[in-house]
């Protein structure tokens, strides 16, 4: 169990160190094995008392009596204590009336004065319903055997009007209400709507809403030298699925596919549904990136060249004569000709660099690939060392991982090749540390061998350090999985990704969504589109040359 340990050899205060090192981590070793069995113990005790038509132990949650309160979340330790400031609204209030409030000058003394007047800013908001009742006029030619007939204004059609109809945009994917709620409360304001009515102005006619989402996705790609990318699970007509976002500080946007492969990123990177192939001379360095054996990349040299295929076609070429492989590695040859056809279309702006979580479906995609932080920090969080001596260690080096983070944010507001290189060097000796809990210094290690993608901000100063956008996005859809289940049509699923797209954008873009969406709706169309704010505040993150220092 301790191999090497002979207490006979212990001679010296060195040798007595060690044993109690060996010693120490075996603790550790048997805690974890002793809580694993603990639960593993729980949980068949549980299916039995199932089988028996019982119930198994309650899953009851602690208190939060003598829990830290605050902030607890993953990434607490990322941010730096700030002074808050209340800050102001009224500049941000739109005033739409004014009325003069007058004393009783009968109340006033002989020689009181008049001062002007003292703004006090009120909000308030009327429901109520606008029903019209259209009288259209009408006329016959009876030579030419024709009626003719006033068309209703822009923005009336069916029973109900833009405002009404953005309203229900506006609660079920902005507010996440569900389409029980939103007929109750249009009810209560006296509004006569019904659930099946709901879902069609919810999911039905919005080809136009979604252009306007692949217009805003296709000016995001361009706004930026990097994207955020992150997925979660989600349900389509109770089968589960994925949502997958793509985002940077100007916009985000939704995609819902069956899987979260590779080729799943890269077809939402071209933003298709599946990605086309080609192969070329490219194709055969993705294919030795990809370790693929050298008989295969030879037999791929021998399919058609330069010409696009189609999912089918370059499947069954692999799958007859490329049989040999297991399944991973068909896998890779699918995705070599893939991103072959990814970089030679020019169709969508190629992403230079993408920031996620160490995933493994995110790597070999971009030219660059960045890691969150916090979600390396979050390894280290996950340890649960039973030894006081451990505990200690652990919160020694999580205090330096923090300390680290800091610097590099520090670096960001001001980059100089001097700094890169020092931050450079005290990434090796932060992440060489040996500190003799193992489990630690394993998790030490896997940081080290990241090196390459956590400091990519060492060449694009101009990107964030976390994948938090990405994340909390995710947690967007989460929260509508939860209250709404999922779609259960595809025009559902698309129109979920269309509206939720566009209601994270005109957040970030300081739309108001409601405002947004009645513009477009009523077909006054005096905002400008997302797609449009969006390239106008691009300057700011647009893609800069990449700086290398050494």
């Amino acid at each position: 169990m301790l191999p090497g340990l002979d207490p006979k050899q212990i001679t010296n205060l060195d040798g007595a160190q060690q044993a109690i090192v060996l010693l120490l981590n075996l603790v550790e070793e048997l805690k974890q094995e002793n809580a694993g069995l603990r639960a593993e113990v729980q949980q068949l005790r549980d299916e039995i008392n199932r089988l028996k038509g019982e119930q198994g132990k309650p899953n009851i949650k602690p208190g939060r009596k003598g829990k830290p309160t605050g902030n607890i979340s993953s990434e607490q330790e990322r941010h730096q204590a700030k002074p808050h400031r209340k800050g102001s609204k009224l500049n941000k209030i739109e005033v739409n009336r004014e009325k003069k409030l007058l004393i009783d000058h009968r109340q006033l003394p002989a020689d009181a004065q008049f001062k002007g007047y003292e703004p006090v800013v009120i909000q308030d908001i009327q429901l109520q319903p606008d029903n019209v009742r259209f009288l259209k006029e009408k006329f016959y030619s009876p030579s030419q055997r024709k009626s003719y007939l006033a068309e209703l204004p822009a923005g009336y059609e069916g029973e109900f009007g833009p405002g009404v109809r953005s309203l229900v945009i506006t609660l079920y994917y902005g507010s996440e209400m569900t389409e029980p709620k939103i007929v109750e409360f249009l009810q209560n304001v006296g509004v006569l709507i019904s659930a099946g009515q709901i879902s069609n102005l919810l999911i039905k006619k919005n080809e136009s809403w979604h252009q306007e989402k692949n217009d805003i996705y296709l000016a995001g790609l361009a706004s930026s030298s990097w994207q955020h990318c992150d997925d979660t699970g989600t349900r389509v007509n109770g089968d589960n699925q994925y949502c997958h976002v793509v985002c940077n500080p100007l916009y985000t946007a939704y995609f819902t596919r069956p899987s979260k492969d590779r080729l799943t990123i890269i077809g939402l990177l071209q933003n298709v549904a599946e990605p086309p192939f080609l192969l070329n001379a490219a194709t055969s360095v993705w294919l030795a990136q990809f370790d693929t054996p050298h008989w295969a990349q030879q037999v791929v040299a021998t399919w058609p060249q330069e010409q696009r295929l189609i999912p089918s076609e370059l499947t069954t070429l692999v799958q007859t004569e490329l049989a040999r492989l297991n399944a991973q590695q068909q896998a890779r040859v699918m995705e070599a000709a893939a991103l072959t056809a990814y970089y030679q279309q020019t169709d969508v702006p190629i992403v230079p660099n993408l920031l996620t979580d160490d995933a493994p479906q995110f790597r070999f995609i971009t030219r660059d690939h960045s890691l969150c932080w916090v979600h390396d920090g979050r390894h280290y969080k996950k340890l649960m060392p039973f030894v006081e001596y451990h505990q200690q260690l652990l919160v020694d080096f999580r205090g330096q991982f923090w300390e680290y983070y800091h610097k590099l944010n520090a670096y960001r507001a001001g980059s100089t090749p001097e700094q890169a290189a020092k931050l450079d060097q005290e990434f090796d000796e932060l992440f060489s540390q040996v500190t003799g809990y193992d489990e630690l210094d394993k998790r030490i290690a896997k940081t080290k061998a990241k090196k390459d993608r956590l400091l990519k901000v060492l060449s694009y100063p101009e990107m964030p350090l976390h994948n938090n956008p990405a994340e909390l996005a995710v947690r967007r859809r989460v929260r509508k999985r939860d209250i709404s289940f999922g779609p259960r049509t595809q025009d559902g699923v698309t129109a979920w990704d269309t509206f939720m797209t566009l209601a994270a954008t005109a957040k970030q873009l300081g739309i108001s969504f409601y405002a947004y969406i009645y513009d477009r709706v009523s077909g006054a169309y005096a905002l400008p589109s997302l797609a449009d704010l969006t390239q106008q505040q691009a300057p700011a993150f647009h893609p800069l040359p990449t700086r290398e220092f050494g």
